[in-house]
């Protein structure tokens, strides 16, 4: 292979994110907050003014259909766990990331994950690649850095997905 594993999973994040701006850039501001189903989960403002997610330790059946706020939340957390795990850092806990608070700052931040993301992968060698994470599996899946990489690009596929079928729906439904 003339490219290395690094160049196609970035290219692979690329490519991804290409496609999720298509439906980032048309969103609407009520858009975010918008209830799909009566059975789902959103962001929830507390008192002191910071928005956090609906969550269940254990996954709930049937599972509730997420807001676009909930997904951006979704995204900005294993986003922020994944860079920060693949820099070598600490990575926060679910519990420390609130979701921003509104769309248009909501995009900022998935547009500004994406090149903290970007800048990570640039820095990778075939070695960092192949060198153990235990992000998200844990360590006993005995995965690598080129996993929790190739996680984060399907992981986020599936979420722009999500994304985009919600910004069709309310789309026709204006």
């Amino acid at each position: 292979m003339s490219t290395s594993r690094t160049e196609l999973l970035a290219w692979q994040s690329e490519l991804t994110w290409a496609l999720f701006t298509h439906h980032l850039d048309r969103l609407e501001p009520e858009d975010f907050l918008r209830e799909p189903t009566a059975l789902c989960w959103t962001v929830r403002q507390d008192t002191d003014g910071r928005w956090w997610p609906d969550w269940a330790e254990t996954e709930p059946d049937p599972v509730p259909v997420p807001t676009i706020a909930w997904l951006t939340w979704h995204i900005g957390w294993w986003w922020t766990t994944a860079t920060a795990v693949v820099r070598g850092a600490r990575p926060p806990e679910r519990t420390e990331i609130a979701w921003p608070g509104d769309g248009a700052t909501a995009v900022a931040w998935m547009r500004r994950l994406r090149e903290e993301w970007a800048a990570a992968l640039d820095g990778l060698d075939d070695a960092a690649l192949d060198a153990p994470s235990a992000y998200p599996w844990g360590a006993e899946a005995g995965l690598t850095v080129g996993h929790t990489a190739a996680w984060v690009n399907a992981e986020l596929m599936k979420n722009a997905a999500e994304i985009g079928q919600l910004r069709l729906r309310y789309a026709v439904s204006r």
